[in-house]
């Protein structure tokens, strides 16, 4: 049984869960609106760049939660899977998370999104086990805060590892799924790394190293 893990934003869905929501806050009009649509798209552009202060980043994107209550958060969220998730969903991820479970892999998405924005969309795609930012939730609420290291750049090999110990299992023949430069360092873990509509950074590396290149968006 080999690992197959899977990276979300961009990847399995055709789009970014953490930018839509910060984009879906500001529809909501709960935020202030023109600055935290500009700082969003701020973040965004780095992480594409490739200089993200990932932490800088989390306090931006975690205080929002830290100011509702979850019973609120979690109704904003059913609304935005229902009109911003559920449509970007892909059926050729669908498939190929299908192919891997049928094949009796171990399924896996490794995130740096947090995990309030990304639990829900897991279990859409009927996976399990997922590494994610954690946002800390302290006496049923949000504090702001994060908690373990960011699954970000070299923190998804970290996290991975540990998980990997706590799990008893290792890569051995394992495959990654990614659209991104920022996730090298563990594409470069894996037995066979995946270039799935990569960046431009990414697509060059994986041409130069002859790994997988496909594509899961509609022709």
């Amino acid at each position: 049984m080999s690992l197959a893990i899977f990276d979300l934003d961009n990847t399995l869905l055709n789009g970014d869960s953490d930018y839509l929501w910060g984009r879906f806050l500001v529809e909501l009009g709960v935020v202030d609106g023109e600055w935290y649509e500009a700082e969003n798209q701020r973040f965004y552009d780095e992480y594409n760049a490739g200089s993200l202060d990932i932490n800088e980043f989390l306090r931006f994107s975690l205080k929002p939660l830290s100011e509702h209550p979850v019973e609120t958060l979690n109704a904003w969220h059913a609304q935005f899977m229902r009109s911003k998730i559920t449509p970007i969903m892909l059926p050729a991820a669908h498939a190929l998370v299908d192919k891997h479970r049928d094949l009796g892999d171990t399924l896996i998405i490794i995130t740096a999104t947090n995990r309030f924005v990304t639990g829900p969309i897991a279990t859409a795609y009927g996976i399990d086990n997922m590494l994610a930012t954690e946002p800390e939730f302290i006496n049923g609420a949000y504090t702001g805060n994060v908690t373990d290291t960011p699954c970000f750049r070299e923190g998804k090999v970290e996290r991975l590892n540990t998980w990997l110990r706590k799990q008893g299992q290792n890569l051995k023949g394992s495959y990654f799924y990614s659209d991104s430069h920022n996730d090298l360092p563990l594409l470069e873990m894996v037995e066979h790394p995946v270039a799935v509509d990569a960046d431009d950074t990414l697509s060059q590396h994986a041409k130069m190293r002859g790994w997988q290149a496909l594509s899961l968006r509609d022709e």
